[in-house]
């Protein structure tokens, strides 16, 4: 039926006008848009890696047949040996048939049977003549045959018996059953079922989905669901590339893992669904493993034994599900880090930093507040490094950060004083990192259970606020701050830091709320879940922010041995270049005053004020000590305050129009009551 469009009636109109169609019949049809051209060569034999990939696949399998049944040489003479004179009467029997004709007898008998005489005599005469010509075939072989076995027994014994034993042992190959065969193969039944389009059906089909089931029910091919190619082989795994019903997403598919598993009966780290960024919003790409992720052998990361790292540019860290590279770029981004605990985010975070340490020009702040020496071996190449939680370690830490703040501003200034044609994009790029005249170097702080300080009851207020300025300013500016956390929550992660962190790595968490603290708000209704892994993904995150798309992908692996030899080899690059600063030469953050909260407070808050608006003490505090609390409004005076007990209510005051308003504040007293417990749980302990 042709589709109809009515148009709009007038309202003098006294009765409807009859509808137009709008499917022109001579609307052109439009060109091929969908068609694709095969390769020419296949894909594992135009990538370096697959064709060594295949080709060692197929020398391993080679060899191993090759010792496999080399091994078994004696075992297979003395079988073929002992079933050769069944072979022999198997072979004067076929020899006997063969000669006399015997395959045409039915034939004959049938022209008996029909009492036809010109066909018997026909075929008759023509068993004549074979039976002549196969017989004089036979008998020269024969006596060809023994003339010359005669002839190696009087010339060359030996030559005879290496004859004897070969047709003894092709004997016995004639002698063997053909569903007991003296060789057998020498690799056992496949691991997996190949994937098929049956079984891609069935797996579709086991999730569930209405409109799926409906369409796999028609025989496929129906509502808009199809194979748009043939099933592949994709590196360790085959790759359907299908369209799904109207109104089904790939994002309805990678929710549904376990049952789609469970359907193509394979384990769930096989499975990877997946959309074409290439093609519409209903094209799905199944890729199948053959084993699960966490089994495969992963390739060694590129930088293990040499090379150097330019930040500005993409960097292999890792590997997706098809074994394929994956880089990362470091600059221009503040990077956050999430799991449950033993899952591997140290190691991934302790990769990045070596990653950073390959590039000489790099200033490096490794912060492990676990305590368990997990960056101890960046110490070489660190301008700062603290491990612990204790008392001592962060104050170091806060030191450092507040040197960190100050660059902040130092670099603010020098991009702000470049010409447009020195710094046209006002950031730092590669080319004015090279020059050590502005001292645009870049710098990676990382900070792992980075928890721990901010939940610090002293300096937490303070560092937090330096991070989260790290977090906003510090891409442009050529800082890179990088957090580690096993307790991805408000606390753990401030929203200022979680909101403009770009970079993301979750490994496995155990909820949707630490999934989207991690990769932001909406990544698990999406279908983007890092809860999907299993306790045995170690190293297998989902990672956002490099790309349109998240992806899921499996860390190099590299321990504590073989980044002691990358930070020596980064060690090396550093001195040639003249980048050896800071821990790495035995010196700490310069030593400076300890913020006291409580005490800078009740300086500023006069003894003949009963209450003050916090965002005013914000602005005092900011003048008393402008290296501190220069950038504090009154949300930090706030969050400061409260780790002592000291809660802010409506406070009437007057602006500086003189106007009388009630805005949030804290009650001096407060503060000196809040001194006074300090003071005495430090004479109690």
């Amino acid at each position: 039926m042709t589709d109809t469009l009515a148009p709009a009636v007038p309202e003098a109109a006294d009765s409807p006008a009859p509808p137009v169609a709008v499917d022109n019949p001579k609307l052109p049809a439009p060109g091929i848009v969908d068609e694709k051209r095969r390769p020419i060569l296949a894909s594992w034999m135009k990538n370096r890696r697959d064709f060594l990939a295949t080709a060692r696949h197929v020398g391993a399998n080679v060899g191993y047949a090759a010792l496999f049944h080399g091994a078994r040489v004696p075992v297979y003479a003395g079988r073929l040996s002992a079933i050769a004179p069944r072979g022999a009467c198997r072979f004067i029997a076929s020899t006997n048939r063969w000669v006399w004709d015997r395959e045409a007898a039915p034939l004959r008998e049938a022209a008996v049977r029909a009492e036809d005489a010109a066909e018997y005599m026909t075929l008759a005469r023509l068993r004549a003549g074979r039976v002549r010509l196969r017989g004089l075939v036979t008998l020269v072989a024969a006596v060809f045959g023994l003339g010359f076995a005669l002839f190696l027994y009087v010339v060359a014994p030996a030559y005879l018996y290496v004859f004897a034993a070969g047709g003894v042992l092709l004997l016995g190959c004639a002698g063997q059953e053909k569903d007991a065969p003296v060789i057998g193969p020498a690799v056992l039944k496949t691991e997996v079922q190949k994937l098929t389009g049956s079984i891609v059906l069935r797996g579709l089909d086991a999730i569930g989905n209405a409109k799926i089931s409906a369409a796999v029910k028609k025989g496929g091919d129906m509502n808009g669901m199809r194979f748009v190619s043939e099933i592949v082989r994709d590196g360790p795994g085959y790759r359907a590339d299908l369209d799904l019903p109207y109104g089904v997403t790939p994002e309805d598919i990678m929710e549904a893992r376990k049952p789609l598993a469970s359907g193509l009966r394979r384990k769930l780290g096989c499975v990877w669904p997946s959309p074409d960024p290439d093609e519409h919003e209903g094209r799905l790409i199944l890729w199948v493993g053959d084993r699960p992720m966490n089994e495969t052998t992963k390739p060694a990361w590129p930088l293990l034994k040499d090379g150097q790292v330019d930040l500005f540019k993409p960097v292999v860290f890792g590997n997706d599900q098809r074994m394929r590279e994956v880089a990362v770029t470091l600059m221009f981004a503040s990077v956050v880090v999430g799991s449950i605990p033993r899952m591997g985010k140290t190691f991934l975070m302790r990769l990045l930093l070596l990653i950073a340490a390959l590039d000489p020009r790099a200033e490096l702040h490794a912060f492990d507040f676990k305590g368990t020496g997990d960056f101890k071996a960046l110490e070489p190449v660190c301008h700062r490094y603290r491990a612990g939680e204790d008392p001592e370690d962060i104050e170091y830490v806060v030191q450092a950060l507040r040197e960190l703040k100050a660059e902040l501003r130092r670099r603010a200034k020098v991009i702000k004083s470049l010409p447009t044609s020195v710094c046209p994009e006002s950031k730092v790029t590669s080319a004015l990192a090279n020059d050590k005249r502005y001292g645009l170097h870049p710098i990676v702080a990382a900070f792992d259970e980075c928890q721990v300080p901010f939940e610090d009851e002293k300096y937490g207020a303070e560092i937090e606020s330096i991070c989260t300025d790290l977090t906003k300013r510090g891409p442009a500016l050529g800082i890179v701050a990088m957090f580690g956390t096993q307790r991805p929550d408000a606390k753990s992660l401030p929203p200022g830091i979680s909101a403009n962190a770009v970079l993301r790595f979750c490994l496995k968490v155990m909820g949707h709320t630490a999934n989207d603290m991690v990769l932001s708000t909406g990544a698990y209704k999406a279908g983007i879940r890092a809860t999907m892994f299993s306790r045995s993904d170690r190293g297998i995150c989902w990672m956002a922010g490099e790309g349109d798309d998240p992806r899921i992908v499996a860390s190099a692996f590299v321990d504590a041995p073989a980044a002691e030899k990358v930070a020596a080899r980064a060690r090396v690059l550093r001195e040639a270049y003249g980048n050896v600063t800071g821990h790495a030469l035995g010196q700490g953050p310069a030593e400076s005053a300890s913020m006291d909260i409580l005490g800078d407070v009740l300086k500023v808050v006069t003894a003949d004020e009963k209450a003050v608006w916090c965002e005013r003490i914000a602005a005092r505090l900011g003048e008393l000590r402008p290296d501190v609390y220069g950038e504090w409004k009154g949300e930090n005076v706030t969050a400061a305050l409260k780790p002592w007990g000291i809660k802010t209510g409506q406070v009437w005051g007057q602006d500086d129009a003189g106007e009388g308003k009630n805005r949030r504040g804290i009650e001096r007293a407060d503060v000196v009551a809040a001194i006074t417990r300090r003071d005495a749980d430090r004479v109690a302990a």
